[in-house]
């Protein structure tokens, strides 16, 4: 698994805008860095309570991180059209993107074997980058129930200080 200090890898995914079903342009991870901190959240699956809580926590929270030149990115291995959709239902206001073929997942070391004992999706986890892909911030979440207040605020925290370094 990627940790802190370690240079994250790079990758180029499909990015779902939300604003219609075929809202998808290509995202270069490399072209994104030196505008100001990056924010990856990994997630298991659009469209389930807790992804849903989550990434509506992040929703929520987005001035924080704006204030700071921040750019916060959803990842999971959901299809960009239903990343779409998704978007525009909870009304999120950051992009997703879609690691359909699991490439990133893995280099990321954020695999989540068995989704309900059927299938491969991202294990809950957020990284910060500061400009030059460097991670200064890594949580990945434990069993049981999360407080996503604290984890976005904690993620803030880290944005902050990444901002500020």
């Amino acid at each position: 698994m990627i940790d802190i200090g370690d240079h994250a890898p790079e990758f180029t995914l499909p990015k779902a805008g939300g604003e219609a079903y075929n809202d998808i342009e290509p995202f270069d991870l490399s072209t994104a860095l030196g505008a100001g901190p990056i924010v990856l959240a990994f997630f298991p699956a659009a469209f389930t309570s807790g992804c849903t809580a989550e990434m509506c926590t992040f929703r929520d929270s987005m001035d924080q991180f704006e204030d700071l030149d921040a750019a916060v990115y959803g990842i999971s291995v959901d299809l960009p059209p239903a990343q779409n959709v998704w978007i525009r239902e909870e009304n999120l206001n950051f992009p997703m993107l879609s690691d359909w073929n699991h490439d990133v997942i893995q280099d990321y070391g954020v695999v989540l074997h068995e989704m309900y004992g059927q299938f491969e999706a991202a294990q809950r986890s957020i990284f910060v980058l500061d400009e030059t892909g460097r991670v200064t911030y890594r949580w990945v979440a434990d069993e049981g129930k999360i407080d996503f207040g604290a984890v976005v605020d904690e993620v803030a925290t880290a944005v902050e200080e990444t901002a500020d370094g």
